[in-house]
């Protein structure tokens, strides 16, 4: 008769591995469409019956417990022996950021701690189907400087902070704690962990900014697991502090009381540690040389970018971190981060000029316009030289026959070769026409016309016995030299004022009055 109830046992246990199995495949038996009233929905008689069979009371108390890494809600329920059992196991469809606390408002992070849920914080009305507000802050958050608000599991596997299952899950949830408090229970514990506490995950994670305060949780962690109890917990010194005899108020921000720990609780953690211990040394030796990559949420998404596909834009999974994260060598992983870095401070660039643009154009009344130059504008100047003192300016200077330019003279320019002369009549009218040239432009220069200085081309012919005396520049009234005349002529064009090429063919000036 005992062997019997001994393998009716055995047999009920492979059940039970066998239903725990199927749930961690997130098996959840919900119609939607059959669902009349979210807050009135009763459990499926399915799994009503795994509970029965784990002699659990269907009001009886439960405990809500997260893994963000491994994407995993656990329910865990109290049976009448008044240890708690997993329940059921579901896959969480989104979370935001990364692995670590949340700091405060607006960083995507997604809270990690040990939080009560009062019934109050159960919300039937929620836009994300239905909804359970995690209590973010809490008393360890606020002592830590930790802020933010509405950080929820909900519905509509949509995240930027909360823990979003799809709405058959949040259904379910919802039920299971509905009836928990149905029978008495004042708070259900949430425990919001980055991953399973192991030995060997706790060795992956060593380099973490986040470790300490992962060891924090782990103490909770470990407790649980040896009591299958949900721990009590208080704060002090900006710590959780779990199962403590306290002798003295508990201030959150101030130094402990005085703590002990039960003399079995002590004896059982000894033990537990004990194994832990010998783990992590192991995990350490096969880890060498290695470091774990944490994904970006990006990543996440995807890796489960599929999973999107013919749903509505809202639906959004973010994958788990051990399917898009990996083992890397350390100076491998330098290179990344570097690099991730990089294009962090490229986009946060962007970000920034993108709102200053905006704010400089909002509504469009104040659209930037571009300035005037405040130097003025360079205006082109032709020196002029000043009549000598007793000359008449400009009328007298016209009617009086000009000196020859001789080669000393500095506006003759430098010699080349042999020493050039000129003819006096020529020279003449060069300089004449320089002068009124120069004259017209200083008046132009005045008056705000633009000067235009040019150079007309003319043939000449071999034998032709007009001037040949060097050209002047109009720009400096200095004559050109004679190697450059020299190359027009060969060429067969040569640069010549615009007042000589204007005299008659037989070489004689034009009257005064034609010059205009």
């Amino acid at each position: 008769m005992r062997l019997t109830h001994i393998l009716a046992a055995a047999v009920m246990g492979l059940f039970l591995a066998g239903c725990t199995t199927e749930e961690v495949v997130d098996s959840v038996d919900v119609d939607l469409k059959k669902v009349t009233s979210k807050t009135g929905y009763e459990l499926s008689g399915k799994i009503v019956q795994k509970m029965q069979a784990m002699s659990m009371a269907k009001t009886s108390p439960i405990m809500l417990r997260i893994f963000k890494e491994e994407g995993a809600l656990e329910v865990w329920k109290a049976n009448t022996g008044n240890r708690f059992e997993k329940l059921r196991e579901y896959k969480i469809c989104a979370w935001s950021g990364k692995l670590g606390p949340k700091v405060k408002e607006g960083d995507r992070q997604a809270p990690e701690g040990y939080y009560p849920l009062a019934p109050g914080q159960l919300n039937p009305n929620s836009s994300y189907y239905l909804a359970i507000n995690t209590g973010f802050p809490n008393q360890f958050d606020r002592a830590n400087g930790r802020f933010g608000t509405n950080l929820m599991i909900h519905g509509a596997c949509s995240s930027s902070g909360c823990y979003s299952m799809t709405d058959e899950q949040m259904q379910e949830i919802f039920a299971l704690a509905r009836d928990a408090f149905k029978g008495g229970q004042s708070t259900i514990q949430l425990q919001a962990l980055p991953f399973r506490m192991t030995a060997e995950n706790m060795a992956r994670h060593r380099n973490s900014p986040h470790y300490d305060f992962w060891k924090n949780l782990k103490e909770g962690y470990d407790q649980f697991e040896i009591t299958k109890r949900p721990p009590e917990f208080a704060i002090c010194d900006r710590k959780y502090v779990f199962n403590k005899s306290v002798a003295g108020k508990m201030n959150p921000t101030g130094q402990c009381p005085a703590l002990s720990t039960p003399p079995s609780m002590e004896m059982a953690l000894a033990n537990y540690n004990k194994k832990y211990d010998a783990d992590y040394g192991t995990a350490l030796k096969k880890l060498d040389g290695l470091v774990w990559y944490e994904p970006s949420e990006a990543e996440r998404k995807a890796v489960v970018a599929k999973q999107r596909a013919g749903r509505e834009l809202a639906y959004a999974p973010t994958g788990t971190s051990l399917d898009a994260g990996k083992l890397m060598k350390v100076a491998d992983l330098e290179k990344q981060e570097a690099h991730r870095a990089e294009l962090e401070e490229a986009k946060k660039a962007i970000e920034i000029q993108t709102a200053a643009l905006e704010q400089s154009t909002r509504n469009g009344k104040s659209v930037p316009i571009p300035q005037e130059n405040p130097l003025p504008r360079p205006v082109a100047q032709i020196a002029s030289a000043s009549p000598a003192p007793g000359q008449g300016g400009f009328w007298g200077n016209l009617f009086k026959k000009p000196a020859p330019i001789t080669a000393t003279d500095p506006a003759a320019g430098p010699l080349l070769g042999e020493p050039q002369t000129a003819s006096a009549d020529t020279t003449g009218q060069s300089q004449t026409a320089s002068r009124i040239a120069s004259v017209k432009t200083s008046r132009d220069i005045t008056a705000g016309v633009p000067v235009n200085v040019e150079t007309r081309k003319v043939s000449v012919k071999p034998g032709h016995k007009g001037t040949q005396a060097a050209p002047i520049d109009q720009t400096t009234g200095a004559q050109t030299s004679a190697a450059d005349a020299t190359g027009a002529q060969a060429s067969g064009e040569m640069p010549v004022p615009q007042a000589l090429a204007e005299q008659q063919p037989d070489g004689r000036k034009k009257p005064f009055w034609k010059l205009w």
